[in-house]
């Protein structure tokens, strides 16, 4: 273990997880596991009293979510969902002109995430370590979805202060043939009263990161700045503000600041900017998308107070 831990720069490796949350060094852990594996690794590390910074999908059923905010509630410790964009400058931007009322009335919101391979019509299959994304009930019952819609989903909640209540999707999955889908369209209806369309997948001959808010004294473009790096830029066009600006490419910024913003959280005890409760809300969204593709029908998600 001491040369894989060399190799790859840590202070030291771990040969379980009961070992790695048996050590008093570590205040904090960051659960990036198979999907599947999230609750239970983080009640076993709220039960061990440390911080708990779980990446997307927070989990794979909303009563897994439940149990787990319960859990560091119980113990005490803080809890963080890894939805990085809250920390992108021109996502925190546009969600401060939404907020202050530079675009009017927000009536209207579009949201665009994937990729894709030119000329690929089927897509690849995970193998190997990765081959749980395959797996319906490990994953979450959702390919595009979990993997890439999730970022775009609490991004369009971020910047405009509104939670998804209503959600009908059309996928090219969720039947029995094709449990898991590689495109997902979603028309959703926002707490405020906004609508929105959202469209997520893997069959794209690009990769597509974009968000455009319209308000009813203008629009807000955030071009090529959804993906996992720093990167993109901001439009505004508006009766108060007329801007645009780029942002230099960095594939680290966000994690960084994601783990400073969670660090900040606990040191000053306050609530991280991606809570649990955040997670737990994207979940449930989630299980609306795959009910709606199933039935053809509107579901609503109503918030769960834990």
């Amino acid at each position: 273990m001491e040369a894989f831990a060399s190799k790859h720069e840590a202070l030291t490796a771990y040969t379980s997880v009961e070992e790695l949350l048996a050590d008093s060094r570590v205040d904090v852990v960051f659960i990036a596991s198979p999907n599947h594996l999230h609750a239970e690794h983080t009640r076993l590390a709220a039960k061990a009293g440390k911080h708990v910074l779980v990446e997307k999908p927070m989990a794979t059923t909303v009563s897994d979510c439940v149990d787990m905010v319960k859990a560091c509630k119980a113990n005490g410790v803080k809890f963080g969902v890894g939805f990085q964009l809250r920390f992108h400058p021109g996502h925190v931007e546009a969600s401060r002109l939404v907020r202050e009322g530079a675009l009017g009335e927000v009536a209207l919101v579009q949201g665009l995430l994937g990729s894709g391979v030119r000329g690929e019509v089927q897509r690849e299959l995970r193998t190997g370590l990765r081959e749980w994304w395959e797996t319906p009930d490990m994953v979450g019952n959702s390919r595009s979805m979990i993997g890439s819609g999730v970022h775009c989903l609490y991004d369009l909640e971020f910047i405009l202060g509104q939670t998804v209540v209503e959600v009908a999707a059309i996928t090219d999955g969720q039947t029995a043939d094709a449990p898991l889908e590689n495109l997902a369209s979603l028309n959703l209806r926002f707490s405020g009263g906004a609508i929105g369309t959202m469209v997520c997948g893997s069959r794209m001959p690009d990769a597509m990161n974009d968000v455009t808010v319209y308000g009813s004294n203008g629009r807000v473009l955030l071009k090529n700045s959804s993906g996992p790096a720093l990167g993109g830029s901001l439009e505004v066009t508006s009766e108060a503000v007329n801007t645009v600006v780029s942002y230099e490419p960095d594939h680290l910024a966000l994690a960084k600041w994601q783990i400073e913003g969670f660090n900040q959280a606990i040191s000053q005890d306050e609530e991280p900017r991606a809570s649990g409760m955040d997670g737990l809300h994207s979940v449930q969204v989630t299980e609306a998308m795959i009910g709606s593709a199933k039935t053809g029908r509107t579901i609503g998600v109503e918030m769960i107070h834990v």
